[in-house]
């Protein structure tokens, strides 16, 4: 059996008719910058978001460097994220000449150690960006708290977790400001890249709008030093199609991590998802001892798995300058060596599933 991994070409195939004809009128229109379909994707965003303004942007880490920019950060600023993500969420802020600044993991969740942030709080902090990784969101009241005491903005990175809910409220309206990525392996994902940002602040939307398009108020007039950060209007096409099917592969994603869950919780460390939120499954993650033998032997089975992710980022060489050493975090250092995911997207049927688990449990 040959298992795939993310399952793209399935995703595709299975509205293949109406993304077809979405994607045509686009291209007959020639309206392939901010057409129609970037607005009116703009609003079903907003709607299922609960978010007053949903601004689209050309990819996650655009969306992250266009909220910076919009609160005005400047170099030397701190700005406090986790050291267990993906590299956009710190490479931004040092894009921006800010400083990085780590708070290890909840080695439970993953997500930032809520409880360590208040210590890494100075006069130059700027915001707080936790990140809801896997698909679970991070403890955003907590964070909430800490940032109205010092008068702080927090960014939600997420990227992972566009779908996802906090007490029963979405992701990416949790906060200030929330960044979300459609690069195609998300669990919304388009046929490129894509991402967007979310506030319930006016005053923020309209400079972000203004910022995605080099700064202009109106056509050639610039208020602000901006980016040319759009979302094709292809983009668009193809994410309004795919969100009408959204809610239906989220419940999968969670069916699939149920049995995941079932077949291996008495075999190796499975996730953890707090009571209070649902994940949207962007990566279903375990710990193992000898990851390096199991996902050899996995793949001679014809099962793909990825690392997510491999070295922290207070240990990676971009991020020298920050003089961090190994022992610095220790939880995201123990947590990357043993991170290993498995397939997962909505379409893993039980026999699918059943082969993973059985081929991986003889491993451990």
């Amino acid at each position: 059996m040959k298992i795939d991994f993310a399952n793209l070409t399935k995703a595709y195939l299975e509205h293949k008719d109406a993304i077809d004809i979405a994607m045509s009128d686009v291209v007959s229109s020639s309206r392939f910058i901010m057409g129609k379909e970037v607005q009116e994707l703009e609003m079903q965003l907003q709607q299922y978001t609960g978010a007053k303004h949903a601004i689209t942007c050309a990819s996650g880490t655009d969306a992250l460097i266009l909220a910076m920019m919009a609160l005005d950060i400047k170099p030397g600023d701190e700005i406090i994220t986790s050291p267990f993500t993906f590299i956009a969420s710190a490479e931004t802020i040092a894009f921006l000449g800010a400083v990085p600044v780590f708070v290890d993991i909840d080695e439970s969740t993953y997500n930032i150690d809520v409880n360590r942030i208040e210590e890494k709080i100075t006069e130059k902090t700027k915001a707080i960006m936790p990140v809801s990784l896997y698909g679970q969101v991070a403890d955003m009241d907590a964070v909430n708290i800490l940032a109205k005491k010092y008068d702080l903005a927090v960014i939600e990175d997420a990227a992972q977790s566009f779908g996802a809910t906090y007490k029963r409220k979405k992701s990416c309206n949790l906060s200030t400001i929330g960044c979300t990525s459609f690069f195609p392996a998300k669990p919304l994902g388009c046929f490129g890249d894509g991402g967007a940002v979310f506030t319930n602040d006016d005053a923020l939307s309209d400079k972000i709008k203004s910022i995605r398009v080099h700064g202009q108020t109106e056509r050639y007039i610039h208020k602000y030093i901006g980016i040319g950060g759009r979302l094709d209007t292809l983009q668009a096409a193809v994410l309004i199609e795919k969100l009408k099917h959204y809610n239906t592969d989220i419940a999968r994603r969670q069916s699939v991590a149920k049995k995941y869950d079932e077949y291996l919780a008495d075999h190796t460390t499975i996730p953890f998802v707090e009571e209070y939120n649902t994940s949207v499954w962007a990566q279903y993650s375990i710990r193992v001892k000898n990851r390096d033998t199991i996902q050899k032997a996995l793949k001679e089975k014809g099962i793909p798995t990825a690392v997510h992710y491999p070295k922290p980022l207070h240990l990676q060489e971009c991020f020298k300058y920050l003089k961090h050493t190994k022992g610095d975090f220790p939880i995201s250092e123990r947590v990357s060596q043993e991170i290993m995911s498995l397939p997962m997207n909505p379409y893993l049927n039980q026999e699918e599933i059943l082969y993973i688990t059985q081929e991986l449990k003889e491993l451990l």
